[in-house]
């Protein structure tokens, strides 16, 4: 392959992973707002903050290029506030029971 391929291919990539990465934070935004005043503990509502911070500080443990460490914190934000949401019993989708841990998906 020539030079032009592998920039197109890493473009993709590049491309891919930052929707990915948009895609899970608008998530994590969505999933605090449910749980704003269901008596989730302070530190659950911290770690959706500190992952935002995280996803749009220039300072990562990977370059900027590669997303998978804000992919990841983003991820982790997400478990947790779902498994604080079980534990407070929020649901968020009509029709599904509180606590099955499907009722947080947007």
């Amino acid at each position: 392959m020539d030079t032009t391929a592998w920039i197109i291919i890493g473009t993709i990539l590049v491309l891919l992973t930052v929707a990915v990465a948009g895609v899970l934070l608008v998530r994590v935004l969505r999933a605090r707002k449910l749980l704003a005043e269901a008596g989730v503990p302070l530190h659950n509502k911290a770690l959706v903050w500190a992952a935002v911070l995280y996803t749009v500080s220039p300072v990562d443990l990977l370059p900027d290029p590669v997303y998978l460490d804000d992919i990841g914190f983003l991820l982790l934000a997400l478990r947790s506030l779902h498994a604080a949401a079980r534990a407070a019993g929020v649901g968020g989708r009509p029709g599904s029971p509180a606590g099955t841990g499907r009722d947080l998906v947007p």
